[in-house]
């Protein structure tokens, strides 16, 4: 289940009112190594081949887009490549007699994606979303120390037996990649209370036995 909270905008409404709007709270990023892992436990496919035809996919896509074309996928979107000056390059002014531009002032600047409506509306039909009971903040939060965070996490794991990194970024506040050290640490540590069971992204933290 995702988690949202309300962002307010930068500027007020015509009448000096704040302005709220639904974001999505967001945990960490997967990568292909993840995908690739979880397509090939659902299909004869290892994560070898998967990785493989990716990496061939996105090599021809960029061909092709460097050759002047956008390139259509079925069920994911429309990338387009769009260009831009060089550094310290002034535009054209378009009047007559003005400098004009050539090749070598011109660069590849960013690729835009066009979603396809077939995987917003995939996404949308897996998408339950809650209020986050807590706000995310950007940087690794500071609003508890370690010793508080480790009581939250133990008091967490007494009411759900066990614990997800992403749980525990939201109990805390902290980026993923902080939150997941700072368990691997606390599960290194006897005395601290917290075990593990699992490993790579199936890993989940739970209470250590108290005779353990």
């Amino acid at each position: 289940m995702a988690e949202y909270d309300m962002q307010e905008l930068t500027l007020p409404n015509e009448d000096g009112k704040r302005i709220l709007y639904p974001r999505m709270q967001l945990y960490g990023q997967k990568d292909l190594e993840y995908i690739a892992d979880k397509v090939s436990y659902a299909t004869s496919f290892t994560r070898g081949d998967i990785k493989g035809l990716v990496q061939a996919i996105t090599e021809e896509i960029a061909h092709s887009m460097s050759e002047g074309y956008s390139v259509k996928i079925e069920g994911l979107g429309v990338f387009t490549p769009s260009l831009g000056l060089r550094k310290d390059k002034e535009r054209e002014s378009g009047e007559e007699g003005a400098p004009r531009r050539n090749a070598a002032s011109i660069c590849l600047r960013d690729i835009n994606f066009r979603v396809d409506k077939e995987l917003l509306y995939e996404t949308a039909g897996h998408c339950t979303l809650q209020r986050a009971q807590y706000k995310k903040c950007r940087r690794s939060s500071q609003m508890f120390a370690p010793e508080e965070r480790l009581e939250r996490a133990k008091e967490f794991m007494k009411k759900n037996t066990f614990m997800s990194v992403a749980e525990y970024c939201r109990l805390t506040g902290l980026l993923k990649t902080t939150a997941a050290n700072e368990l691997k640490a606390w599960a290194a540590q006897p005395d601290s209370g917290i075990n593990y069971r699992g490993r790579g992204t199936h890993k989940l933290y739970v209470l250590r036995p108290a005779n353990a």
